[in-house]
């Protein structure tokens, strides 16, 4: 979706299985950090967009989890098929928002391809995971696969640096048929983080710079919700 006809596409929420573009008037452009070319944009959610995916994993969590471990393991590794299928176009996303060189958005995408069909089993439940623009698919992938295979539901916040290549993996659930409500994904900055607190996620993981992480660490202590740090 363009807001003009030379304007940056818009990178949607997606929310239940569909994507989801926010009504509000306060947008993110996202830039290309080789040019500083605004390339793209995205909605900065607040609090009842962060509800609402809560609300969608919660109410897909049970069932997700009564699938049993072995057909959460072949979704898993159906979305991983997918995702190397288009390891060129996730690996050009990742080009245009990171300032990484070829190989090294390739061996990204590779990462995140190893982690999904690599996953052990983690600890179930609603999570809000909280990115930030270093290796964003990759990290999504460590962090999300073994959450998954324990039979937990994500709401996603990617950087607002760096949306774009979880955005299209959340697309490429739906095409690999996972469950609607099992990954969703909210934009957006400090509003956001507070808004996931607020909500019914179980816990909010980060993974990311460490200084960073204090201050998403500062934000879920005043809301009483459970937070861990993992290291990029």
């Amino acid at each position: 979706m363009d807001f003009s006809p030379e304007g940056p596409k818009a990178i949607p929420l997606w929310i239940n299985g569909h994507a989801f573009l926010t009504a509000g008037d306060r947008f993110y452009e996202v830039s290309n950090p080789a040019t500083g070319e605004a390339i793209r944009r995205v909605p900065l959610s607040g609090a009842a967009e962060a509800a609402e995916a809560a609300g969608a994993a919660l109410a897909a969590q049970s069932a997700w989890a009564d699938m049993g471990l072995q057909a959460r393991r072949v979704c898993l590794a159906r979305l991983a098929d997918e995702l190397d299928h288009y390891r060129g176009h996730f690996a050009k996303l990742l080009l245009a928002e990171s300032g990484l060189d070829e190989a090294a958005a390739s061996a990204e995408v590779v990462a995140a391809v190893d982690a999904l069909r690599g996953a052990s089993v983690g600890e179930t439940g609603v999570i809000g995971l909280v990115l930030d623009a270093t290796q964003p698919l990759a990290n999504f992938a460590r962090a999300a696969a073994p959450a998954l295979m324990a039979g937990a539901t994500i709401v996603v916040k990617p950087s607002p640096k760096a949306p774009s290549a979880i955005f299209a993996l959340c697309e490429l659930s739906s095409r690999a048929e996972w469950p609607a409500g099992v990954l969703n994904l909210v934009h957006g900055d400090t509003a956001a983080i507070e808004g996931l607190c607020a909500s019914t996620v179980d816990r909010l993981v980060y993974v990311g710079h460490a200084a960073l992480g204090e201050q998403i660490a500062t934000i879920a202590a005043a809301a009483g919700k459970t937070f861990c740090a993992q290291a990029d």
